[in-house]
């Protein structure tokens, strides 16, 4: 099957463009010694988790679903933080998950003993209160209030007893000079206790796979905290896995004149690409221009009930017409894992595109998916 016969809305992710970025992120791990794990919250599809096994350490969970797909479909170092953990769901985590990261003290004295005495690396999720982040509070772990990591303030050395490794997480979407400038605010910090540790986890927001990112910076990086400390570094990218290498496939439904031109989609940016709304950005499409850039340009929009379901504003070298598909970039992350049926919208099927550039679809979505969550 070819691009041009897929159902819409659906989300194609490609076999080869994934490949490239997992053999990237490989070349990493080989030449420094550091351990990349999956963040599945980015990027959940686990049809791909055996591709993904075959250059990666592991996986990394949010949470006891996801420390269950990790387990089940990749099998390999399975990591968890959770703000929070439920009594009833940790011994069933223990079971599944091979580092257990704590958020504070207090949920660190409920819980160690029993992650070890089953054998598991207990781990410290610790913050900097160092941001490097300008316009995204909503993805800075280290804004002011935040709910995620100790602070130095609070951090209270005598309750390490048992606790192997540190974990922080403070990047979105940066380059390496973020990091860098973290690692520094961690160690002037936190440096202390750094040496008594076995293992120190950089998180994520690392965009390694984006062109331009200084990988020799990272790399020196790593290798400079591991030999320092005699710890072994774990990263957690969830973008940088599959950045760039999914699309989301849609269709024009109509067109209509409203002080400007619109076009409606199959496609909802309020159901099917949520972070269009919530972060706000505005993805790119194959072949389409900024307003104005081309001859045509459109407001797309959703074909949802909320007003503000608008994806963004495009120009086209020609009308859009109904029947036109049209093509979103950069769509296999935090899309597939945030999806929703929001007006009983019908949820985009998901497609593998091969290596030989052949299109599989691996899942199809219908009524029984919008009811069944539902009673």
């Amino acid at each position: 099957m070819t691009m041009e016969q897929l159902p819409t809305p659906c989300y194609v992710v490609d076999e080869a463009l994934l490949e490239k970025n997992l053999k990237i992120l490989r070349g990493i791990m080989d030449r420094t010694g550091c351990r990349i794990l999956l963040a599945q919250k980015a990027f959940s599809m686990y049809a791909m988790y055996p591709l993904i096994g075959q250059y990666l350490s592991g996986t990394a969970a949010s949470g006891l679903y996801e420390a269950k797909l990790g387990r089940e479909e990749m099998d390999k170092e399975n990591h968890i933080f959770s703000p929070g953990y439920r009594a009833e769901e940790f011994d069933e985590i223990t079971a599944l998950c091979d580092h257990i990261i704590f958020n504070s003290f207090a949920q660190l004295e409920k819980f160690k003993e029993r992650a070890l005495c089953a054998g598991k690396s207990v781990g410290l999720r610790v913050n900097p209160a160092f941001s490097t982040q300008q316009g995204h509070a909503i993805y800075d772990p280290c804004a002011p209030g935040s709910r995620l990591g100790v602070t130095r303030e609070n951090f209270d050395s005598a309750g390490l007893e048992g606790v192997s490794g540190l974990h922080f997480h403070t990047l979105c979407e940066q380059d390496a000079d973020a990091l860098i400038q973290t690692v520094e605010a961690v160690e002037n910090q936190f440096g202390p206790w750094l040496r008594q540790m076995e293992w120190l986890n950089f998180g994520g927001g690392h965009h390694i796979t984006k062109p331009g990112y200084d990988i020799v910076a990272l790399e020196a990086c790593i290798r400079r905290v591991q030999e320092k400390y005699d710890v072994q570094v774990y990263l957690e990218p969830g973008e940088a896995v599959a950045l760039n290498a999914g699309f989301l496939v849609t269709t024009v439904l109509d067109t209509l004149h409203n002080g400007v031109d619109i076009a409606i989609l199959d496609t909802s940016a309020a159901c099917h690409m949520p972070d269009v709304l919530e972060m706000p950005y505005r993805p790119s499409i194959l072949d389409a221009g900024v307003p104005d850039e081309k001859q045509y340009t459109y407001r797309l929009g959703g074909p949802t009930c909320l007003a503000g379901d608008m994806i963004g504003a495009y120009s086209f070298d020609r009308p859009l017409v109904p029947g036109d598909r049209l093509v979103f970039e950069d769509m296999a992350i935090y899309s597939m894992v945030k999806n929703n049926t929001f007006n009983g919208m019908q949820l985009p099927a998901i497609v593998l595109r091969g290596k030989d550039g052949s299109c599989n679809i691996l899942h199809q979505f219908g009524y029984d998916d919008f009811k069944s969550r539902l009673s």
